[in-house]
């Protein structure tokens, strides 16, 4: 028995990519050296746009945050 692979859910982003000039963008959170990032990454040649820092557990958000 397999288990199926995580999915991560990636919103599609308007622009071209500097590097390959593709214009598969998509924006999703990720886990970096500087803990969760929201990142716009090239699909195509996955190079990386932008990063910004997000919540401190990334695509979680708890109630307290909240208040």
């Amino acid at each position: 028995m397999t288990q199926p692979a995580p999915v991560v859910d990636r919103q599609p982003v308007d622009g071209a990519c500097p590097r390959c000039e593709q214009t598969q963008l998509a924006t999703y959170d990720v886990v970096g050296e500087a803990g969760w990032e929201t990142v716009v990454k090239c699909q195509h040649c996955l190079k990386s746009v932008s990063r910004t820092r997000a919540n401190r557990l990334g695509p979680i958000t708890l109630l307290v945050d909240l208040v």
